[in-house]
């Protein structure tokens, strides 16, 4: 029988694998799951050929451990070492301060920051006659900036009108609850989108943290997607359909009730936006099809 390593008790076998799991420097990392394995009873040979190391490592290993405790399991190598010489920057903590006040509006040509305007701004600022377009971006992420893609936000929107909705969604939904007690309420929402050509959206500068938005105006043409979506699961159901308008409303409301299976035992609120085909009298709501924001809500007139 092979015999079994000796393992100084720094630690118990399941404090060994807390520490292995939740390292985050992966050469500690895998010498914690060594450790672990053999105070499981793991010989050190089977432990490092589970783990993917060398024999003669994985003593090495114990035996540091067995020695200095947690002290012999970090990671040397990944210790910062303290700078010496280098390049002298180009601006001072005080100008640093500056440029991330004026990258926080546009730049002078109304377009957006790049690292070549910052690195011209830069040349304006300590009237050194060329700054690399390079050390423009490394300025950018000085600033604690990152690169990313805007969030669209449509030039109507209302921000007052959404917290508005948010506030009043969960009453409507208990209101409905308490109207239909024995029934189970679903919440959906719904929306038409036209396939087709849209505005491209490339990264910008920003915080890091902070999603940036592009104000956008799309056009689309050819085909309409109709699209459900229930939050709670992330569960959806969508129709391809020629055009937007009553007629093609009433089709679709009525598969969708077909097919999420409403009943007198389930009812759906559906939350939808205000085009203009949705309000039409001519609307038809399938019983159990509670639609937000419509006037003519046939589970009402139950």
């Amino acid at each position: 029988m092979p015999k079994k390593a000796h393992l100084a008790t720094h630690y118990q076998s399941d404090e060994l694998k807390k520490k292995y799991l939740k390292s985050q420097d992966p050469v500690e990392s895998r010498r914690w799951h060594l450790l672990w394995k053999v105070s499981l009873g793991w010989t050190v040979k089977n432990a490092v050929i589970a783990i993917g190391v060398s024999y003669t490592y994985g003593k090495e290993i114990v035996a540091r451990y067995n020695k200095f405790g947690e002290e012999g399991i970090k990671n040397k190598r990944n210790k910062k070492q303290e700078k010496k010489g280098g390049k002298k920057s180009l601006l001072t903590e005080k100008q640093i301060l500056k440029l991330k006040e004026i990258i926080k509006s546009r730049p002078p040509d109304g377009g957006i920051w790049t690292g070549p305007k910052v690195a011209r701004w830069i040349e304006k600022e300590t009237g050194i006659e060329k700054v690399w377009n390079q050390r423009g971006w490394d300025y950018l992420k000085k600033s604690n900036y990152s690169c990313q893609s805007p969030r669209p936000k449509h030039r109507k929107g209302n921000p007052v009108e959404q917290e508005e909705f948010k506030k009043n969604l969960p009453l409507k939904v208990k209101k409905i609850e308490e109207k239909y007690p024995k029934a189970t309420i679903e919440l959906w929402f719904f929306d038409e989108h036209r396939v087709g050509l849209k505005p491209i959206i490339r990264k910008v500068w920003s915080p890091i943290g902070e999603r940036p938005t592009a104000i956008v105006n799309h056009r689309y043409e050819w085909l309409y997607v109709y699209g459900f979506v229930k939050p709670s699961t992330g569960e959806t159901i969508w129709y391809l359909i020629p055009r937007v308008n009553t007629k093609w409303l009433n089709l679709v409301y009525k598969n969708f009730a077909k097919d999420v299976e409403i009943s007198e035992k389930k009812k759906v609120l559906l939350i939808e936006d205000n085009a203009g085909w949705h309000h039409s009298k001519k609307g038809e709501i399938p019983e159990g099809l509670l639609v937000a924001g419509q006037t003519h809500q046939k589970c009402d007139q139950n």
